[in-house]
């Protein structure tokens, strides 16, 4: 599984990438804040939204501490998609919420 840090996302973010980030948190964790532009996809359905994704498009996967989007992101894999955890999560991304 391939991952990355929060501050390796936010840089990106900086410089304009073009990213597609899906938060895996509960819609109420979500209500706190989440990362600019990114969709909120619970873990809790994600084995029945999967299917609305484009697996020709890289997704970042986030959560508050990393361990949902890890296991969202095996998930993923195992499903042909092209995925990124984002290590630590929302406790430790820095940048802007929205």
């Amino acid at each position: 599984m391939k991952n990355m840090t929060a501050a390796e996302l936010q840089n990106a973010l900086e410089n304009n990438e073009a990213l597609n980030i899906i938060d895996v948190r509960e819609t109420e964790e979500v209500k706190a804040g989440k990362i600019p532009g990114a969709v909120n996809v619970p873990l809790s359905i994600l084995e029945f939204k999967y299917q609305d994704l484009d697996k020709a498009k890289p997704y970042i996967i986030v959560c508050r501490s990393g361990g949902r989007s890890a296991q969202a992101s095996q998930f993923l894999e195992g499903q042909g998609f092209d995925v990124t955890n984002m290590s630590g999560g929302m406790m430790s991304w820095n940048g802007t919420v929205e």
